[in-house]
């Protein structure tokens, strides 16, 4: 019960940051996916090196590394 809450404000405060400002540039790191979906932009890291980038529609249409974790994730 308290995860879920501290992922609803986590995601919360990163809506309200995107809709304050959408010229704002911001660096999240995030291991749960949900918490990036919305993102302009993501960069998939494998041991430091950029291995993919794009929109979430967009690295999921390219069944790389980010298709892998997010089903992953949402097997679990």
């Amino acid at each position: 019960m308290l995860r879920r809450l501290q992922n609803f404000i986590v995601q919360a405060a990163l809506d309200q940051a995107q809709t304050e400002d959408p010229a704002r540039i911001t660096i999240i790191i995030a291991h749960r996916l949900s918490t990036i979906r919305s993102c302009d932009l993501i960069c998939v890291l494998d041991e430091g090196r950029i291995v993919e980038m794009g929109s979430h529609a967009e690295l999921v249409q390219q069944r790389g590394a980010y298709y892998e974790m997010l089903s992953a994730q949402n097997n679990k």
